[in-house]
């Protein structure tokens, strides 16, 4: 959706990378996306767009990227949360007209021991912390959104939004009573495994150094992982499905009432990777009602051969988004990057160049509408719909 905001920085810094590749002509410009079965998803003669003319358009969008990684010591002297060397920043989300960022409490995963499961908890606690000490620290700048309409309000007042996802349900452990503890802190969803099993789902990267079947230790979500589902559907944490197995993904879709994320995935028709979804995998989540956030992450979206080759760029990136589109429907796709996590294209390898796929999919046809979907809208609703399924089991629905 459309906000009409005003965004805090007045003059708008076009990255270098701006309109790389992309030709302007005067008079008009005919764009065609086809989808499978040949026919155009949308074809128009338009009015070519000048640079100041798509910045324009993307101001007045909100867009949320559902995936940024941080360390534990994040927003301290020694990893500046503001102006630091990363791909994320406040200064970067500001010049690049980024919005919201998921900000990531990412615990990776371990053996199965009391020991290593009250560690991740420690550790989990330790990023949420991280990322409350970057709104403190910033609060003119950045504040912290519990709910969907929190991040319209915050947006609507010139600031920043963070939000908050886990990434890894291995910091549960077995004790459902930290999903209560997570979400008053903030957490809005939460990655049901990362590389290899836990006690929740089989993982779509299973981890031999872990001693993981590659074929699965639950053939898809566990006994435990269906509480888990049940209880992030009743207290309003979304379901993220990225990283699960295939098996565990369907399961998900089904046992889940409220619909699920795929925070940072990519599809597996343009690059075969476990990571990305197929297309059976896109209908199912069309099907419950979610996204898949399709994610910048250059091995996910362009796999490599062997002898190496050619880097993956944001036209590469948009392909995804336009194959998702034609598979699981607009109202199904949203975006991600995985910064500071391994993420990144040329043309989208920080914050600041976030305009840059406003671009993309402008010169791909995409309407206004159509992008402030993409953008923002789709993973509003369904944050939305975990709120509104939430309230309703909670009054016993």
């Amino acid at each position: 959706m459309s906000t009409g905001h005003v965004r805090r920085c007045a003059a708008r810094r076009f990255p270098s990378s701006f309109w790389t590749g992309l030709t302007l002509v005067a008079g008009a410009v005919f764009v065609a996306a086809c989808a499978d079965d040949g026919e155009p998803r949308s074809a128009s003669m338009s009015p070519a767009m000048s640079p100041d003319e798509v910045a324009a358009l993307h101001d007045r969008l909100l867009t949320i990227d559902t995936h940024d990684d941080i360390p534990f010591d994040f927003a301290t002297d020694s990893v500046d949360a503001y102006d630091g060397d990363r791909q994320v920043s406040i200064t970067k989300m500001e010049d690049g007209g980024l919005d919201v960022g998921f900000f990531i409490v990412y615990v990776g995963q371990t053996e199965r021991t009391p020991e290593n499961m009250e560690r991740a908890r420690e550790r989990a606690i330790q990023k949420f912390e991280a990322i409350h000490r970057m709104t403190s620290r910033y609060p003119d700048f950045i504040e912290l959104a519990y709910t969907a309409d929190d991040v319209e309000r915050i947006v609507a007042d010139g600031k920043l939004c963070a939000a908050i996802g886990i990434e890894n349900g291995f910091v549960i452990g077995r004790d459902l009573g930290l999903l209560r503890t997570y979400h008053d802190m903030g957490a809005r969803y939460i990655t049901l495994a990362h590389g290899g099993h836990n006690d929740i789902a089989d993982s779509a990267t299973p981890r031999e150094s872990l001693g993981d079947d590659p074929e699965g230790e639950h053939r898809g979500i566990s006994v435990f992982g269906e509480t888990v589902i049940a209880e992030m559907n009743r207290i309003g944490i979304m379901v993220d499905v990225s990283h699960i197995s295939k098996a565990a993904m369907m399961d998900a879709v089904r046992l889940s009432r409220a619909p699920v994320i795929a925070s940072h995935s990519s599809t597996r028709a343009l690059a075969d990777h476990p990571r990305n979804l197929d297309d059976e995998q896109l209908r199912a989540l069309a099907e419950n009602g979610g996204v898949v956030q399709i994610v910048a992450l250059g091995d996910y979206v362009k796999v490599q051969p062997p002898e190496g080759g050619s880097p993956a760029t944001v036209t590469d990136f948009v392909d995804h988004i336009d194959h998702a589109v034609d598979v699981a429907g607009l109202d199904h796709v949203g975006i991600s990057s995985d910064f500071d996590g391994g993420g990144g294209v040329v043309g989208w390898n920080d914050a600041s160049e976030t305009l840059n796929v406003t671009a993309e999919l402008v010169l791909r046809g995409y309407t206004e509408a159509e992008i402030a979907q993409l953008w923002g809208g789709n993973t509003l609703r369904v944050w939305r719909e975990a709120e509104r399924v939430a309230a309703e089991l909670q009054a016993g629905g």
